[in-house]
């Protein structure tokens, strides 16, 4: 039996595929290849749960917005305009992406309730905050606002 997410991406491909929605189908077939290479990776094949999913398709996105700015450098403006549309396809199965008010918040709860002080504490400070934003926010970008805020 596979995840939920996946199959509701199941589910939405057969419906694009009725509607002849060539975008949506082409994605959907995109990710949900991911989605089965995923799980085949490793030493055995499994059943890959929600929150693995919903990475599988957090990756995914980040690709299609990487290509978009390299069709974009490289003035291929058609090709970025399609990574930008398979990547909002995408986005409709990913949760509601933090603010960076949402990101400055919860990373000063977690300093807060950490007691961290100064660059070293760095990594426990992440410990605490990348479950709330994983899938929601850009490690980069939350890694970027723990170190503003340790004050480095």
């Amino acid at each position: 039996m596979s995840s939920g997410l996946e199959q509701q991406l199941r589910t939405d491909l057969t419906e694009a595929m009725r509607a002849r929605d060539e975008l949506t189908t082409s994605t959907l077939r995109m990710a949900l290849t991911a989605v089965q290479t995923e799980a085949v990776s490793g030493k055995s094949a499994r059943e890959l749960t929600d929150a693995e999913v919903l990475q599988v398709l957090t990756r995914e996105g980040k690709k299609r917005r990487e290509s978009a700015e390299a069709y974009d450098a490289a003035s291929r403006p058609e090709l970025a305009q399609r990574e930008r549309a398979e990547g909002e396809v995408l986005a409709r199965y990913l949760p509601t992406p933090l603010t960076d008010e949402e990101v400055v918040s919860i990373v000063s709860a977690a300093i807060a309730s950490s007691g961290a002080e100064g660059m070293k504490a760095m990594g426990a400070v992440m410990k605490l905050v990348t479950p709330q934003t994983t899938g929601r926010a850009d490690g980069g970008r939350v890694s970027a606002e723990v170190r503003r805020q340790l004050g480095a």
